[in-house]
C-alpha cells in the first residue's frame, strides 16, 4: 500500500497582492506572467482578464487542489490581487491591455526556482507518481500532457504537474454527468504512459477519496465569478452542484476508463 499524503481541506486559497510584474511567460496561449507579491514570494499569475476565460482558472484550482489532496505535487495556488497601478506602468502595450483586463482578483501558482520541464528520456518519473498523475488526467480528461507540451517540472528531483487549464472538458459542452462518466481517455500520446500498468493499484487507492464532500469543498473555492453558465441552472450554487456530480459521476466510473493494460 503506498502511503498517501492527503492536505487537510481548506475554506479558501491565501491571497496576496502583487506588487510587481516581473516578465511574461510566452510559452502558454494565455500569456501568464512572473509576478512578485506582498509576502515576499514569486507566482506564476493566469490572469482573469486573458483570451482562454476563467474557465481555465476555475480547471487550474479543481484539478490543481484536487491533485493536492491525492498526493500530486501541485505549486501552492494563490488568489493574486491585481491593481490598476501595476498594470499602467506596463509598457508593453499587448501585455498592459492584459493587465488592465485583469484588474482585481487572478490565479497564482508558486513559483519553482530552478526546476527543469520534464524530459522521462533523461529522467523518468518515480513509477507511483507518474501514475498518480495520469490517474488524475484520466479523471479529469486533461488533453494537454503529450511529450509536444508535457506540463510537467523537475524540482529537487521530485515530479511536479502544472497547467491544468485544459483539464474538465466538460465544461465547455456541459455533457450529462452519465456520458462524461464513461467518456475513454487515451494514453497513446501521454507523457506519462509508461505508468499505465500502475493505474488499477492507484485507482484502488485514489477513487474511493474522490467523495462529493471533498469535491464540494474543492468547488467552494471557486469565486462566483469564475464560474460558467450552465444549462438547466439558475444560481452559482446550482453550477457548483453540476461540477461535483460529473466529477463524483467519473471517479466512481472509473473502471469504465481505466485502460485495459492496467486490467
Amino acid at each position: 500500500m503506498v502511503d498517501i499524503p492527503i492536505s487537510a481541506p481548506v475554506a479558501a486559497l491565501r491571497r496576496v497582492r502583487a506588487v510587481r510584474y516581473v516578465e511574461p511567460l510566452r510559452e502558454g496561449g494565455s500569456l501568464p506572467g512572473l509576478v512578485e507579491a506582498d509576502d515576499l514570494g514569486t507566482y506564476v499569475v493566469k490572469f482573469s482578464g486573458a483570451g482562454q476565460g476563467p474557465k481555465t482558472l476555475v480547471a487550474e484550482i479543481v484539478v490543481g487542489e484536487l491533485g493536492r489532496r491525492l498526493g500530486v505535487r501541485v505549486p501552492d495556488l494563490v488568489f493574486a490581487d491585481l491593481d490598476e497601478a501595476i498594470a499602467r506602468r506596463e509598457p508593453d502595450p499587448e501585455i498592459q491591455a492584459l493587465l488592465l483586463a485583469s484588474v482585481g482578483t487572478n490565479l497564482g501558482m508558486d513559483f519553482l526556482p530552478r526546476a527543469l520541464g520534464y524530459d522521462g528520456r533523461s529522467r523518468p518519473a518515480d513509477v507511483v507518481d507518474a501514475a498518480r498523475v495520469l490517474w488524475l488526467d484520466a479523471l479529469t480528461v486533461n488533453v494537454d500532457r503529450s511529450w509536444r507540451n508535457p506540463n510537467l517540472l523537475t524540482w529537487h528531483g521530485e515530479l511536479w504537474a502544472i497547467d491544468h487549464g485544459a483539464a474538465l472538458l466538460f465544461q465547455h459542452t456541459w455533457p450529462g454527468a452519465e456520458a462524461f462518466a464513461v467518456r475513454p481517455y487515451p494514453i497513446d500520446d501521454h507523457v506519462l504512459g509508461h505508468a499505465a500498468g500502475h493505474l488499477a493499484a492507484v485507482d484502488a487507492e485514489l477513487a474511493p477519496l474522490v467523495t462529493r464532500e471533498l469535491l464540494e469543498q474543492i468547488l467552494a473555492i471557486v469565486p462566483d465569478a469564475w464560474l460558467p453558465e450552465a444549462p438547466g441552472t439558475v444560481s452559482v450554487a446550482q453550477v457548483r452542484e453540476l461540477y461535483v456530480d460529473h466529477l463524483a459521476a467519473r471517479a466512481a466510473a472509473s473502471a469504465s476508463w481505466l485502460p485495459a493494460v492496467a486490467a
